[in-house]
């Protein structure tokens, strides 16, 4: 996987790609909050729980707390 900037569904149908756009979101969030240093580490970077994308420094963190996704 490479480490770029992805919109938040783009990057959840990566992790979850038999589930709709909504359900991998709704999965890959719950992921996310369910990893509190992960959480720590966005927060660190101001990462607004509104905003649409990852950038590639939030992509880094959640692959390296969530581990990389099945390519």
């Amino acid at each position: 996987m490479k480490i770029q900037s992805y919109g938040k569904s783009e990057l959840a149908l990566i992790y979850f790609p038999k589930s709709s756009q909504h359900t991998a979101t709704v999965h890959l969030m719950s992921w996310i909050r369910g990893c509190p240093v992960l959480c720590e580490e966005l927060a660190k970077l101001k990462r607004s729980k509104f905003s649409k994308d990852f950038s590639p420094r939030e992509v880094d963190l959640i692959f390296k707390y969530l581990g990389k996704p099945d390519e």
